[in-house]
């Protein structure tokens, strides 16, 4: 049986205290500890971007971080995006542009999304976008739509 270990972080802005075995992945605690499926399990190696989250301000694949790392920092799911003015423009932003076909990368795209805007103050061309989501793969759109509706969602709403 693997040891368990407590560990204390700000999970979207709220202080969170879980048990989890040692060498759990951080997506695999978010799923199935915390009960948060929007960052979702794709390959399992960090190859696709379908579980990006954001710790202490920086992208990160969830599948890649042990579930004890996230001690003491600070991360962002989806969830935690979504339901923010950045959020709204994102999730407004992909669907009217048509960047949401099947869905299963959006919730990492939209994270990364964030992490950009951010990153950039809002000042974001569309090759820093291409840039910035190459770790993100997309079967259904070509990209276009999704570089659309981030550029979109990078101009502040005046």
């Amino acid at each position: 049986m693997s040891a368990k270990v407590e560990i204390g972080f700000n999970l979207n802005g709220a202080q969170r205290t879980v048990e989890v075995p040692r060498e759990m992945s951080t997506l695999d605690m978010l799923r199935e500890v915390i009960g948060l499926t929007g960052t979702k399990y794709a390959c399992g190696e960090g190859e696709c971007g379908a579980c990006t989250i954001i710790v202490d301000g920086r992208s990160v694949n969830a599948c890649l971080m042990f579930a004890p790392d996230c001690d003491g920092r600070s991360v962002t799911t989806v969830e935690g995006v979504v339901d923010t003015p950045l959020g709204e423009r994102l999730r407004d932003a992909f669907v009217q542009a048509g960047a949401v076909q099947c869905g299963f990368c959006t919730p990492g795209m939209m994270v990364q999304a964030k992490h950009l805007i951010d990153m950039h103050d809002g000042k974001l061309g569309r090759e820093a976008i291409k840039r910035g989501i190459e770790g993100n793969l997309c079967r259904c759109t070509g990209y276009v739509k999704i570089v659309d509706a981030i550029a979109a969602a990078a101009q502040p709403k005046g």
